[in-house]
């Protein structure tokens, strides 16, 4: 084994800090799940029933609500099965209208703005009614009534679309209001701990005003109440902000942008900005919008299963089945709809208004926090219960005094309610001792560094999806990005160009081409195209449409196509949209005068494949020769050695008598693709991106290994990952390093595995070759992340363990199947999407030692103090507020650190490496030991070492400068935290200001609270001597943290050692 993976991260060595990466599978612990993505519900139910909870509303509010998704599902269920049974009823009863020759006649149109009412149009949709559309007088007639131009689309100015939405409503649905700012205050008391406290603090109210009075009696209780009040009150704070940030993200992955026409141009909205009456092109991969009818289209096929709940490609056409419905996919093909119907008005809308969304979808690292949290917690209770039986059996065996030095107990002596009362404050403190055990914010810490860094994120061009895409990228071993638009600028222009019979230089210049081969050439490119050409108000001519498009129609232009008129002379019969599995797309022609042509456009080599002939200067057909074809491969692969993409167009001649007439069968026509005459070959400049280079050399020294998978020629992709650094020199660009994707498919399953680890670059791939890749990658134990932006590469990013979408290039599928949308399309996002994913893990261990070494501390101080003199120096008030600085200000502190340079210093975190590695048990225990020590000595010696005889009241000054110096030590000590491996704590220090801001609320309060709420906190006003030995003593914990620092710890992680031994018992009991 060891030897089959020698090169995957199964066999790498970590760093120190990270710990050593494990093989082991650990079947029997609920918490151990490396991926919740696709995982099975079973196991999700196992972690939440494993886990040890005080409140699991919060403690499980961003998690999957297992019960609330199957509602979901039942519901979409339901619906699908009621919008069925209405289509259908409406079916039987046209066929029962048809046979008894009765015809229905649409409603009288409604008077006012627009020629149709919102309940007939919605109606006909809704029913998918093509009679009523027909007596309407099909398409062309509703767009009349709707005052739409079906070429130039709406007016589009504010008067028009205002009207639109008043006649037949906005493209938008109600949404459930988010949750106020009292539900989580309701939700944060729903803590066990906290509801107990709360009843000590009315029993010990209402005890303590009856034995010492009103003026004296109340003291206690509410102080108690208070304590409890401020650590709700700032819980559901920290909540709310985190629940305002997540609808804000929802917001933005709700707001799609499509493109619309308006005026006679295309133009960019929002999908909320959608009327009744525009109009929309479609291609594959888009969502349908809203609900319309297909003006015109070929090969449109929509996956209509999102409202069908049935997996089934539909054929759409003109005629026979013209209705769309909104938040279906197209599949294939592309087409022209007009709205009918927008948001509630749609199922879609009606779907979307009654199931509400669903923030779910706990982590990896969340639920491994929750083992961590739940087996911490079992130690608390353990701990509080040995406390709670200590205390009360040295109470009632006379061993605990009063201030005074009487026992607080006599037995016969002692009035029930004083005993009552006693038993109160000592249960009071063991529950305490449990709110500052069970780290219930601990697996919320994720939740919280999650909602900083993704609304971070966005600043960076991310788009987080999937909350656990966010720290699985941290994780990534290795990328397989795209190469056009990810890696290069997207910025295409035709720098060279080949017609059939000579080099053109300029390529734009048409004086070369005889007139009948231009008109040829320029006919194929205005038909074969996705994209449009279109002049503004101030008269520039404007082209929209992918990047490819739009440098082959600049092109065009300038060679003097006019796109208008040659659309408008010819009109298309059939459209075969662009494949990335076929790399090429085709049109065919009619011309006024009958004669079909058939065009070709696609990779170069592949059309030219195709091809028998070439057209000459002389506009005659001449067969292509093999020294011809020679002649122009090589001038392919010229081209594509210095990066450019090589695009082809053919043509050839088709009989019109062959064409299919009948819809259903143009449908199924495939368009003639052999004996092709070659037009051109064009040669198009996509330059790198700036700072591609680096960041690629950043990946690599961050141990994540950067693949190229494009489906560009072998050749284009070999100079652009030279130019990248992907590649390190021309002696790295042979296979296995690089290869094309029909080799790569050609393998079988264990030689893909086996070379899978030494491909660099991958040209000419599909997007099966791009799965291929992605499975034998993760079987080699690598974490993959994947770029795509084409609805073939759904797969891929389903697959991969970080599925990364376009943002401007990609399609509603890609976006729909993935985890992190990357708005810039720049692969240096794509970096910063690591840097952030690695910044969380490391945030949440720099919380982890911080919370563990107070936990540690405040647990051994009082339990040590219980047993030896039955009395804990620090008072329920005073553990809630440690547990309030350790838990929510500590996570605010520590969870929203920005990410650093440093940890792209290190090799990826491997997904089973441990959460506490041996430098933070190193930290922690030094820590912790010296807090621990130092505060024992001052309980049990305090009043003589700090001369305190002297002084009024010694015991409670010594207690409070033991609280005092406790919580200057975790101020101190929050700093240690925030670097963990490195000297400099202070470094970036003043550019958290949620950091300064916090450390600095916490000692006013801590000052508020020591010096003037010495009553409710069981504390004394502290002289400036005894202020300067607390910091003393806490300011001594950043030297110790130096010198702990400089202390080496073994590579094996202490957690392998108990794994070790319980693999050796259970050996041994075999």
């Amino acid at each position: 084994m060891s030897g089959q993976f020698s090169n995957s991260p199964l066999g790498e060595d970590k760093d120190v800090e990270a710990g050593t990466s494990s093989f082991t599978v650990y079947e029997d612990s609920p918490f151990d799940i490396t991926s919740t993505k696709n995982a099975p519900v079973e196991r999700l139910r196992r972690w939440r029933q494993a886990a040890l909870v005080l409140n699991a509303s919060r403690r499980f509010r961003y998690t999957l609500d297992l019960k609330r998704e199957e509602d979901k599902k039942r519901m979409l269920r339901k619906m699908r099965a009621h919008a069925q049974a209405i289509r259908a009823a409406h079916l039987f009863k046209a066929a029962a209208s048809r046979v008894n020759g009765i015809t229905s006649s649409p409603s009288a149109p409604r008077s006012g703005d627009f020629g149709i009412g919102q309940e007939q149009i919605v109606s006909i949709s809704r029913d998918q009614n093509v009679g009523s559309l027909q007596e309407l007088g099909g398409v062309k007639g509703l767009s009349d009534l709707l005052k739409t131009n079906l070429e130039k689309g709406i007016h589009g100015d504010a008067d028009d679309i205002s009207k639109r939405k008043s006649a037949f409503g906005s493209n938008t649905y109600p949404q459930k209001k988010g949750r106020s700012f009292w539900r989580f205050v309701w939700e944060a008391s729903q803590d066990l701990t906290l509801i107990i406290l709360i009843v000590a603090a009315a029993a010990s109210l209402a005890l303590g005003i009856k034995t010492e009075g009103i003026k004296k009696g109340w003291y206690d209780g509410i102080s108690i109440a208070f304590a409890v009040l401020l650590v709700i009150v700032v819980t559901a704070t920290s909540d709310y902000r985190q629940s305002l940030q997540f609808q804000n993200l929802n917001e933005e992955k709700r707001n799609i942008h499509i493109e619309v026409t308006r005026g006679g141009r295309r133009v960019d909205i929002s999908i909320y900005d959608i009327v009744v009456g525009d109009v929309i092109p479609l291609n594959i991969g888009d969502q349908v919008p809203a609900d319309g009818v297909l003006v015109a289209g070929h090969s449109l096929a929509i996956d209509e299963s999102s409202m069908t709940g049935e997996s089934k490609i539909v054929q759409k056409n003109t005629t026979k089945n013209p209705f769309l419905m909104s938040g279906c996919k197209v599949a294939d093909g592309q087409g022209t709809m007009l709205v009918t119907g927008v948001g509630v008005n749609t199922e879609w809308g009606l779907l979307m208004a009654s199931v509400s969304e669903d923030n779910g979808g706990e982590t990896p690292l969340q639920v491994r926090l929750n083992g961590v949290a739940t087996f911490i917690g079992i130690v608390g209770l353990t701990v509080a219960g040995v406390v709670l039986f200590v205390l009360v059996v040295r109470y009632f065996t006379g061993h605990t005094t009063n201030a005074d030095g009487t026992p607080q107990f006599v037995g016969g002596k002692t009035k029930f309610d004083h005993v009552l009362d006693d038993l109160v404050k000592i249960i009071t403190v063991a529950v305490t001792i449990v709110v500052v055990a069970v780290p219930e914010g601990l697996p919320l810490a994720v939740t919280l560094t999650l909602a900083y860094s993704m609304r971070k994120m966005m600043a960076d061009k991310a788009l987080v999806r999937r909350l656990s895409a966010c720290e699985t990228m941290g994780s990534a071993t290795t990328i397989c990005s795209d190469k056009t638009g990810t890696l290069t600028l997207n910025e295409m222009t035709v720098v060279e160009c080949y017609a059939g019979f000579l080099k053109m230089d300029p390529p734009d210049s048409s004086s070369k081409l005889p007139p009948a081969f231009t008109s040829i050439l320029l006919e194929g490119i205005a038909h074969n195209t996705t994209g449009s050409v279109f002049r503004s108000e101030s008269g520039e001519i404007q082209v929209s449409g992918s990047p490819t498009e739009r440098a082959i129609l600049n092109w065009a232009i300038k060679l003097g196509m006019n796109f208008d008129s040659l659309r408008s002379a010819s009109s298309a019969v059939q459209f075969v949209p662009f494949n990335s599995e076929q790399k090429r797309g085709g049109v065919a022609v009619k011309s006024p005068d009958s004669t079909v042509h058939v065009y070709w456009k696609g990779a170069a080599e592949i059309v030219l494949g195709s091809c028998t002939h070439y057209m000459d200067e002389n506009e005659s057909l001449v067969d292509m020769s093999g020294d011809k074809m020679a002649e122009l491969k090589n001038a392919i692969n010229d081209m594509a050695a210095r990066s450019l993409r090589c695009v082809a167009i053919a043509f050839r001649s088709f009989e019109a008598e062959k064409i299919p007439t009948d819809d259903e069968q143009l449908s199924r026509w495939a368009l003639p693709d052999d004996d092709l005459v070659l037009l051109a070959i064009v040669g198009i400049k996509d330059p790198c991106r700036p700072g591609v280079k680096n960041s690629v050399l950043l990946c690599q020294q961050a141990g994540v290994k950067v693949r190229m998978v494009t489906g560009d020629n072998i050749q284009t992709a070999k100079a652009i990952a030279l130019e990248c650094g992907i590649l390190a020199s021309d002696a790295d660009a042979s296979e296995p390093n690089l290869i094309e994707g029909k080799v790569f498919r050609s393998y079988s399953e264990e030689e893909r595995d086996r070379i899978s680890e030494d491909i660099s670059v991958m040209g000419r791939s599909s997007p099966n070759d791009k799965l291929l890749l992605v499975q034998s990658l993760k079987r080699r134990g690598h974490v993959v992340a994947v770029t795509g932006d084409g609805t073939n590469d759904a797969p891929a990013l389903h697959e991969a363990d970080i599925g990364l979408a376009m943002g401007i290039q990609g399609t509603e599928v890609a976006k729909e199947k993935s985890d992190i949308i990357i708005l810039d399309d720049n692969f240096e996002s794509v970096v910063k999407v690591v840097r952030w994913g690695r910044s969380v893990y490391a945030n949440i261990q720099k919380f982890i030692q911080f919370q563990l070494t107070v936990n540690v501390a405040a647990l051994v101080i009082n339990v040590v103090a219980a047993i030896s003199s039955g009395d804990v120096p620090l008072t329920a008030v005073q553990l809630l507020w440690v547990n309030l600085i350790m838990d929510t200000l500590g996570a605010l502190a520590l969870a929203t650190e920005p990410p650093t340079d440093h940890l792209m210093d290190r090799t990826p975190v491997g997904r089973r490496e441990p959460l506490i590695t041996n430098i933070m048990w190193r930290n922690l225990f030094i820590q912790a030991m010296y807090q621990v020590t130092v505060l024992l000595i001052l309980n049990f010696r305090g009043i003589s070492i700090l001369h305190l005889k002297e002084k009024q009241d010694p015991e409670r000054v010594k207690n409070t400068v033991i609280f005092n110096a406790f919580v200057i030590c975790q101020i101190f000590n929050e700093f240690n935290a925030r670097k963990p491996d490195e000297i400099n704590i202070f470094q970036g220090v003043l550019g958290n200001h949620l950091f300064v801001g916090i450390i600095c609320i916490t000692i006013v309060l801590q000052v508020v609270i020591v010096e003037f709420l010495g009553t409710f906190a069981s504390t004394i006003k502290l002289d400036w001597e005894m202020w300067l030995i607390s910091i003393g003593i806490g300011s001594i914990s950043w030297p110790l943290a130096v010198i702990g620092k400089c202390i080496p710890v073994p590579e094996t992680p202490v957690s392998q050692y108990f794994r070790i031994n319980r693999w050796r018992r259970n050996s041994s009991g075999n």
